[in-house]
């Protein structure tokens, strides 16, 4: 059976993304161009565009497109901003913030992953201001300071460092809490000190190293 991904995608748009309240025109245009399934393991290929999380191995899964949606609309990314990507996955949400932003680092803790993403971004062509570092965040060190950054597995509590890796104006999207019910938020870098919006519910894998330290029942 042939798939026609052109439609998929477009289906994807008006029938998940757009009903859930993203209406940013820039970012319903990316979703929209770029082509999903030349970044879902091919396995799972035919559920590109499908309202679901999408294996990639080593327990990470890709996010929802809904979910992937939200997440770009709330970073609200300008084209000339610089964008730190925490957890690059398949590839498919760093090539999304390249096509919105001017310079993307994305940062993946798994080097079959990581390799597998660079893989992708330089077939489909859209990597070329994207570069996937293999890190593990919460040990990564960079002097660079980034006007948006994107985590994209959830963490009980915010780690200071990703905080302190934002110009001042900058905003990071992260999903904090414990399962089965979390917060999406976004913090905002003002001149007076952080602010936290709240943004919507949901539940995502945790980042590796920041799940919640596990609860012994006697």
């Amino acid at each position: 059976m042939t798939i026609d991904y052109s439609l998929a995608r477009e289906n994807m748009v008006e029938q998940q993304v757009r009903p859930w309240d993203v209406l940013e025109v820039r970012v319903l245009d990316v979703l929209s161009t770029l082509p999903r399934e030349a970044f879902v393991p091919e396995i799972h290929r035919a559920l590109a565009y499908a309202d679901l999380e999408i294996p990639l191995g080593h327990g990470q899964k890709m996010m929802k497109p809904v979910l992937e949606g939200r997440t770009l609309q709330a970073l609200n990314i300008q084209s000339d901003e610089e964008v730190l990507e925490i957890g690059t996955g398949s590839g498919y949400l760093a090539a999304c913030l390249g096509a919105l932003a001017r310079d993307v680092v994305s940062l993946e803790i798994q080097p079959e992953l990581a390799a597998a993403a660079r893989e992708r971004l330089e077939r489909t062509g859209l990597g070329n201001n994207v570069r996937v570092e293999t890190a593990d965040a919460l040990h990564y060190t960079t002097d660079r300071r980034f006007d948006a950054i994107c985590v994209t597995a959830a963490v009980e509590s915010i780690p200071e460092r990703f905080l302190e890796w934002l110009r001042p104006g900058g905003r990071l999207f992260v999903v904090r809490g414990q399962s089965p019910v979390m917060e999406a938020v976004l913090h905002h870098a003002d001149v007076n000190g952080t602010r936290i919006e709240s943004l919507f519910e949901t539940d995502l894998a945790y980042l590796v190293g920041a799940a919640p330290a596990p609860k012994f029942v006697f």
